[in-house]
């Protein structure tokens, strides 16, 4: 659950704040004029010892400054939803919707530069790593490390765009997640960052009156 809501937040990151990570030419290309995006998803989990331990595919939808929803379609359905105010997690086998103030997921993410952009050299080491798998990569490391979700970042692309995402954490886990038909700036609807519980489902949490988004000081 958690590892899915970070790799939104480096999306987010990624949507609006291009010009401060890094120079390289298919990054800026990529969030150039950019305010929104959509694209299936395969994300894998590895264990510390390598091996899978989760697999799934779906589609994000991405709408800055702070929007984003998060479907996964196979093998289980579950929706997550950030309306700017709230995050929504729904678990149709479960029957469950959890809630949550949304500034409460974004304190130790990169989805808080999104307030105050002078925060990601605060808070990350952006640095171009080795070409590989014919790809070029971008580094995130946190600088803050014992409050970051995640040890590092591995952000890798083509001339088409970001390809290809990995996340490490302090256990050892790696989750690999990879795109492959993004859609620029589509026509979002309404429904698409708006979520009301299912008629019969437990909702567990509490909607307050909004988010109080600021960004995080020393």
């Amino acid at each position: 659950m958690q590892i899915m809501i970070r790799i939104i937040f480096v999306l987010l990151f990624l949507l609006t704040n291009a010009a401060h990570a890094a120079a390289r030419q298919q990054m800026l290309a990529f969030t150039k004029n950019l305010q929104g995006l959509s694209s299936p998803f395969e994300q894998t989990v590895y264990n510390p010892a390598g091996k899978v331990s989760d697999k799934s595919t779906g589609v994000v939808k991405l709408k800055a400054p702070r929007q984003f929803r998060w479907q996964t379609l196979k093998p289980y359905p579950q929706t997550i939803v950030a309306d700017g105010n709230h995050i929504w997690i729904y678990d149709p086998d479960l029957e469950q919707v959890t809630v949550r103030n949304q500034s409460a997921e974004e304190s130790n993410s990169p989805l808080a530069v999104l307030i105050d952009s002078t925060e990601m050299d605060r808070q990350f080491k952006v640095t171009e790593a080795a070409k590989s798998n014919g790809l070029e990569w971008l580094l995130l490391k946190p600088k803050k490390t014992d409050e970051a979700p995640f040890e590092k970042a591995m952000l890798g692309f083509s001339a088409q765009g970001l390809v290809r995402m990995e996340l490490y954490d302090a256990l050892g886990q790696r989750t690999v997640i990879s795109f492959t038909q993004w859609q620029r700036n589509p026509k979002f609807a309404v429904s698409d960052f708006k979520f009301t519980p299912p008629k019969g489902a437990d909702v567990v949490g509490d909607v307050s009156p909004g988010a109080t988004v600021t960004p995080i000081r020393d």
